[in-house]
């Protein structure tokens, strides 16, 4: 091939280049105006000159406005706590009624047909096996019901709404808006609370996320709230306003804890992690039709079954002190009671008893067993007799009724029934919240911070309550 066709082919195949070269930016450039002009036909009616807008923000309009995006919100997370401890009822009237009823009794006689000596026989089934059933009968059924409830508002595309309703008021704080999340996640378990501070970039902020978790009410401490504003807050009105009246407090103990999560924030960042407040740039996602079946999956493997798991490895070593500190007897009378007559003056000074605070050292490692603990002590230290199954054997009464006549037994008043709300929402976390702190911290300090500072509070609230109480009735 000579020079020159070598040279004219060349020639034509550089302008063959530079043809499809801007063909195809004219192509890019066309898709680009297309897409534009699509949305810009989608967002503004440019005959009428006016807005037009598309459902997603025609929903948005109301969901994140001033007026009725936090009644709305109130309104909807409400509706999920509803159907979580309606939901769970049934279920965890079965799972108990299988652990406490069938195997329970079952294990009894297994074990007295073997001859196994009877304090291997108590500390395995009467302490051991009775926390463990205890945790999976009460948190099992709620998380199962929470956290997909979470995660189906999470796919839809609502509870970036929920931050973004939030953000300013964490923002006065020097906290993150979506710290917003973190706290509503804790509603269910503040483990998974404290899991799910990943998603705030600023360390510090994660941290004030992370400590103030404690005072989302998780569904473990929802049976005490009930039961106590129930027997006792329920019981000062009229019974056909006894219901609404026992929900409408132990909402406000949830609300409680809200404002104290604002306040703590508050506190921190002005103090031990001051700093600025990060920028949050949130772009609302659209809403979608989540996949129901595979978030339902999802959440129960991801979330509940671990958060379950590490809960029942805790309960295994509560259970077995519960019993021991109940059978164990020095001069006659046993080493619980002991500690309940020490620690008595201090919960008098507080506003609660001996009891209370025995039953909540024994039960950190799950707060699911904190009702049938106290209701275990109270009949040891006062010598009922006929209610429960022995010492150290954990319990719960079918009667409302017959449940006041043990707390009043116990010494129990309406300034107790009230302190009890409050340090049950303000007191220290949870064995497995306290381990999931560290693990996401890596501190020793900070693990410690989160775990006494909540505890200091709800000593210090309570003492307060308790003599504003006394002076008044006095």
């Amino acid at each position: 091939m000579s020079n020159d066709s070598l040279s004219q082919l060349l020639n034509k195949a550089k302008h063959f280049r530079r043809d499809l070269g801007n063909k195809v930016h004219e192509d890019i450039v066309e898709s680009i105006y297309d897409d534009a002009a699509r949305i810009a036909k989608r967002a503004v009616d440019i005959d009428n000159k006016s807005i037009s807008m598309g459902l997603d923000r025609a929903i948005d309009r109301v969901v994140t406005s001033r007026l009725y995006g936090f009644p709305l919100m109130m309104l909807l997370l409400t509706l999920v706590f509803w159907l979580t401890i309606s939901g769970a009822n049934v279920p965890s009237s079965m799972l108990a009624t299988l652990f406490l009823d069938i195997i329970y009794p079952g294990l009894k006689s297994l074990s007295e047909s073997l001859n196994i000596s009877w304090w291997l026989d108590g500390l395995l089934i009467d302490g051991v096996y009775l926390a463990v059933g205890w945790v999976i009968s009460v948190m099992l059924p709620p998380m199962a019901i929470f956290f997909p409830l979470f995660t189906l508002l999470e796919d839809l595309g609502y509870l970036p709404r929920i931050a973004f309703n939030l953000d300013n008021m964490f923002r006065k704080t020097g906290a993150h808006g979506k710290q917003a999340l973190s706290m509503a996640m804790g509603w269910g378990c503040n483990a998974a609370g404290v899991i799910s501070t990943r998603i705030i970039d600023s360390p510090r902020e994660r941290l004030i996320a992370i400590i103030t978790n404690n005072f989302s009410l998780c569904n473990g401490r929802w049976p005490t709230q009930i039961l106590v504003a129930t027997v006792f807050i329920g019981g000062l009105v009229p019974a056909h306003f006894a219901g609404v009246v026992s929900a409408m407090s132990v909402v406000a103990i949830a609300v409680l804890g809200i404002l104290l999560t604002f306040l703590v924030s508050w506190a921190l960042s002005r103090s031990i992690l001051r700093g600025e407040s990060s920028v949050f740039n949130m772009e609302l996602p659209p809403y979608r039709m989540p996949h129901v079946w595979q978030t339902v999956y999802t959440s129960i493997i991801d979330r509940t079954l671990p958060v379950l798991w590490r809960a029942i490895l805790w309960a295994v070593p509560a259970g077995a002190l519960i019993w021991l500190t109940s059978n164990i007897n020095i001069d006659n009378i046993s080493f619980a009671e002991h500690v309940i007559l020490l620690l008595d003056p201090f919960g008098f000074v507080i506003g609660l008893n001996g009891v209370i605070l025995l039953a909540y050292i024994l039960a950190i490692p799950a707060n699911e067993i904190i009702v049938p603990t106290i209701l275990m002590l109270t009949v040891l230290s006062s010598g009922i007799e006929r209610i429960g199954l022995g010492a150290g054997v954990m319990f719960e009464l079918d009667s409302l009724d017959v449940t006041l006549k043990v707390f009043e037994a116990g010494g129990w008043t309406l300034l107790t029934a009230v302190n009890l709300m409050l340090f049950s929402l303000i007191h220290n976390p949870c064995s497995t919240t306290i381990h999931t702190i560290y693990k996401e911290t890596g501190s020793v300090k900070w693990t410690l911070v989160s775990t006494f500072l909540p505890l200091l509070m709800g000593f210090v609230i309570t003492f307060l309550v308790a003599q504003v109480w006394r002076i008044i009735v006095n």
